[in-house]
């Protein structure tokens, strides 16, 4: 009994990081919150465009393992920056 409540507690527990990526010829802080979903872990991203207005989208693990972006903002840095977004992911898990 003791097991099962544990393990609800941590998988109801979220992971918080942030990281400094260039993307779109910037520095941008991209700030990654991992969720937890029917089909397994995804990630809530943020960062500022360049007015500070916040950009929000999530990232999936794919097939091949890497992550990707879903519901993905029509910002062409963010889609250029996928590859190290992804690799920030990786490294952090």
């Amino acid at each position: 009994m003791i097991c099962l409540k544990l393990c609800i507690d941590l998988k109801t527990m979220s992971t918080y990081f942030s990281r400094v990526i260039k993307a779109g010829g910037k520095q941008r802080e991209f700030n990654f919150r991992q969720l937890f979903h029917e089909e397994g872990i995804k990630y809530s991203v943020d960062v500022p465009d360049d007015k500070g207005s916040r950009i929000t989208f999530q990232m999936i693990n794919d097939k091949e393992g890497r992550w990707k972006t879903i519901a993905q903002p029509s910002v062409p840095w963010i889609e250029e920056a996928e590859m190290d977004l992804s690799n920030a992911i990786r490294d952090n898990g």
